[in-house]
């Protein structure tokens, strides 16, 4: 089993050290957003977790977690979304030339294939033009020649959500030509500075320039870094339909990340995000939340080496 931590949320940003308690205890409660009355327990034990894939904008915090997760031989590896807007996107999260610096502090504690790099959403604007971020990502990429290997890219998604928060600045959907010319000049540089360039659920074909469909949960790179084959695993069915990533459990809750990107698909409100925040307990066996006494409780089925098993409740 993949542990997903989190597309939810920025678990390491926000919420290592619950995280950290749930390893210790052996599992994690996790609410359905679907169906509240629904919860899975979800183990989290050598015998049952395959691989920890964290997510993250700013894993400061949770840098000396790693030491830990180590030596209790978890295999994981790092998303970092590091991109090149300011304040005005980006509310609350540190300045780019602070997170280049983390991104590469972090790739020498645990290795420049166990950080991918997300320069993700691709905003264009008045503000921020193709050239500009051509410029932007040359200017990135160089800083992290030698860091990573892989780079994943991503075009805006136009949530309702999304659209409402956005309303004041004039950003333009990027077609399938744009995506293509800004993505060529991309693959250039990611060329020069060793890594490869993905992109991330786009219904796009950009393999005539070196540019593949990226699995962000990614079951080859999972079974390089244990030793371990992953036969059997499949593409996860609950993703969007242009998704690559492989079956994975996600432990995170929405509306619980305090970074307040404009551009965020997993918050609601900033005002959802801060409460949640302030019902915060490190104990609770689920993040931001706690079981009311109504729900069903389900031990969600664990793949062992191919094959998967329920355990008894």
């Amino acid at each position: 089993m993949i542990i997903s931590a989190s597309r939810r949320s920025d678990i390491p940003a926000f919420y290592g050290e619950w995280f950290m308690n749930r390893l210790r205890a052996g599992e994690v409660l996790v609410r359905n957003p679907m169906q509240k009355k629904q919860v899975s327990r979800i183990l989290l034990t050598p015998e049952t977790v395959d691989a920890f894939v964290f997510w993250t904008k700013n894993p400061t915090p949770f840098l000396h977690c790693l030491p830990e997760i180590k030596a209790l031989g978890y295999p994981f590896y790092f998303l970092f979304t590091l991109t090149p807007y300011d304040a005005t996107l980006e509310p609350r999260v540190p300045e780019t030339e602070k997170m280049v610096q983390v991104f590469r502090t972090l790739s020498e504690l645990i290795g420049p294939e166990n950080v991918v790099w997300r320069y993700d959403p691709v905003i264009l604007s008045n503000l921020f033009s193709p050239a500009w971020h051509v410029e932007a990502f040359n200017r990135m990429a160089e800083a992290l020649a030698g860091y990573t290997k892989r780079c994943i890219i991503s075009f805006l998604d136009d949530y309702p959500k999304v659209r409402r928060r956005m309303q004041a600045i004039s950003y333009q959907l990027s077609d399938k030509a744009a995506m293509g010319e800004l993505a060529a000049l991309f693959a250039e540089s990611a060329l020069r500075n060793g890594m490869a360039l993905c992109t991330c659920s786009h219904d796009i074909d950009l393999s005539h320039l070196g540019i593949m469909h990226s699995r962000c949960v990614d079951g080859e790179l999972i079974e390089r870094l244990s030793g371990r084959a992953m036969g059997g695993i499949k593409k996860d069915s609950g993703q969007r339909h242009d998704c690559r990533c492989v079956e994975s459990r996600d432990i995170g809750s929405y509306d619980t990340c305090s970074h307040g990107c404009l551009y965020c698909y997993a918050v609601s409100t900033t005002e959802k995000a801060r409460m949640a925040h302030q019902r915060f307990d490190p104990l609770s066996p689920m993040l931001c939340n706690s079981l009311q006494g109504d729900e069903v409780v389900t031990t969600a089925a664990v793949r062992k080496r191919g094959a998967a098993h329920r355990l008894a409740d």
